[in-house]
């Protein structure tokens, strides 16, 4: 691509022939605020935050939404830009609940930093403030419209990157609010509950639906048995959250950590993706073989099951029976460990740590539970987590680390890469080969399903057969494979899709940071702790084929479809 020269401040900078104002002065390491921008979709300049001076140009002039141009003169922060940014914000925070030493994002709020940086210290605009009705209807996510200020990432998050719509602007001018269809509660909304727009909210408007005071309570009950199980992505990301670099594995940290907040039991939810993929990799080979609904879809990510619920309930077949590794390890927890520690289940306090929203959700789902009793007492996001152990006095990157209990602390990295897009269809795979033929891959690693692309495809030779595979990552770049199908494509045998792009590193209950880098770093983390394991393949799994011998019988058993297997329903969708 062909470059240009502007001056910035007095120096000049190369810039891209076409490329916005704003990307090319970041790049330079001008730091230019903005509240509305977002990395890959097409500008708004809705908060005109960015405004900047332009020699010849007369006014103000947003820098994302104004291409550089070869001999441009810019000044970022004239006393025309800053006076401009400064009134904008007073305005937002006139309109602004000031409860901002109680509010989730204290100290983590965007609003909160431009007013800093800005110097705001008195409140020049006064009237009356409009008022909401807090919406608390979901089961994951909490929203606050009274914090909201209409910059639109949510908006734009839900419909231009997951293709959802739950949310749009509402009202005319000063009226103007954002809500679900007719206004109803998130909980009977399109919602599927990723928590994307939680990611990218600047302020305390969105939040996750909080089980800190019950995992708690249930922690300072000496009659209750506290089980914690921390999903794969967790040890890869929460780490960044104490001062550890991210793709750091911080997992023998985080078992102390656990331990310290005084959890009976820490498990690794590694080893019930290991379980998850003998389940639904013997269910693969069963279709493939018998002449099953092809092709077959994972059913590992909750946000990504209500979207089919909704949107394409023709391909509710198509999806695996088997329960997430969060439900899968609930249900084994409360079954057969109840059952070897001689402890009735219904005093069993079972938490799940995810990177998901939408395990919250699911962890509520009526289908989730084995004989009246819930496979998952309460989800704590990593977010809620780090608050806890902060609230305890805890620096997780102090730790000596500490190995997870057994049987259920033992995993392979095929396990592992449950946490990254791509990573269940190669842990699949890798299993998938050996039920078949009998013997391990010469080479496990299948990189053609690795990665951040859109939609990655494979066709992998698992003996005799030619098995073609496809990785959606994220529910919007799934809607077009679903789409493909529906119009008649058929090669496709095996479908993984991620609710959010990049997998769970990337879920919707993670640490804030939207850095692309920060997201490559905690996926190579684990394909890097992959590429060093002895055991990279499911069925290896030492514990879990004992779980086989002495509880389950077989993958596909009858005990295992009565505890591991589930079912899913059309369900209807506001239009």
């Amino acid at each position: 691509m062909s470059t240009i020269t502007i001056e910035a401040n007095g120096r000049p900078i190369h810039a891209k022939k076409g490329e916005m104002l704003l990307k090319t002065l970041q790049r330079a390491g001008v730091d230019i605020p903005t509240l509305c921008y977002m990395e890959g979709l097409t500008p708004t300049g809705a908060c005109r935050l960015c405004v900047v001076e332009i020699e010849g140009v007369p006014g103000l002039v947003p820098s994302c939404a104004t291409p550089a141009t070869e001999g441009m003169k810019v000044q970022t922060h004239s006393a025309r830009a800053v006076q401009a940014r400064k009134t904008i914000v007073e305005l937002l925070l006139a309109d602004h609940p000031d409860d901002c030493l109680y509010c989730i994002r204290n100290g983590n709020c965007d609003l909160q930093k431009l007013a800093e940086d800005l110097g705001v210290r008195q409140r020049r605009f006064k009237g009356q403030k409009s008022r909401y009705r807090l919406d608390v209807s979901s089961p994951a996510i909490e929203r606050d419209p009274a914090k909201c200020i209409l910059c639109g990432k949510c908006v734009r998050v839900c419909e231009e990157v997951q293709g959802i719509a739950a949310i749009d602007f509402s009202g005319r001018g000063s009226k103007t609010f954002i809500s679900t269809a007719f206004d109803e509660g998130m909980n009977v909304s399109s919602c599927i509950y990723c928590g994307q727009c939680v990611k990218v909210c600047p302020t305390g408007a969105l939040r996750e639906q909080s089980s800190i005071k019950e995992v708690m309570d249930a922690l300072d009950d000496p009659e209750t048995i506290v089980v914690a199980q921390h999903a794969p992505a967790i040890s890869v990301t929460i780490g960044e959250a104490f001062g550890v670099p991210p793709g750091v594995d911080v997992a023998g940290a985080l078992v102390t950590a656990l331990r310290r907040l005084k959890f009976d039991r820490v498990f690794d939810t590694s080893f019930s993706a290991d379980l998850t993929i003998m389940e639904e990799g013997s269910e693969f080979v069963q279709r493939l073989t018998r002449g099953g609904t092809l092709p077959m879809m994972t059913s590992c990510s909750p946000g990504w099951i209500k979207f089919v619920e909704e949107f394409y309930p023709e391909f509710i077949d198509n999806l695996s029976t088997c329960k997430s590794p969060q439900q899968m390890m609930g249900a084994i927890i409360k079954s057969f460990f109840a059952k070897q520690e001689g402890i009735d289940p219904a005093k069993i306090f079972s938490v799940s740590i995810m990177p998901c929203t939408a395990k919250k959700f699911e962890a509520g789902r009526p289908e989730m539970e084995s004989d009246g009793v819930a496979d998952i007492d309460a989800v704590l996001t990593t977010r809620e987590l780090i608050r806890m152990i902060r609230l305890r006095g805890i620096d997780l990157k102090d730790l000596e680390p500490d190995t997870a209990d057994t049987p259920f602390g033992e995993r392979t990295t095929a396990g592992k890469l449950f946490g990254a897009s791509g990573g269940v269809m190669e842990a699949a795979l890798r299993s998938v080969h050996y039920l078949v033929t009998g013997k391990d891959m010469d080479n496990p690693n299948i990189p053609a399903v690795r990665g951040m692309d859109g939609i990655k495809q494979a066709t992998v030779k698992i003996g005799d057969l030619e098995v073609a595979v496809a990785v959606a990552n994220g529910v919007g770049e799934a809607r077009r494979v679903l789409d493909d199908i529906k119009a008649g494509r058929r090669e496709i045998h095996f479908l993984e899709v991620m609710t959010c792009k990049g997998g769970c590193i990337a879920g919707g209950g993670q640490p804030f940071d939207l850095d692309p880098q920060v997201l490559q770093a905690r996926m190579k983390a684990l394909y890097k702790l992959d590429s060093k394991s002895e055991t990279r393949a499911s069925h290896h799994n030492q514990s879990v084929q004992r779980l086989y011998r002495e509880f389950l019988g077989e993958p596909l058993s009858e005990v295992s479809h009565r505890l591991l297997h589930t079912n899913y329903a059309e369900r209807a969708v506001i239009k």
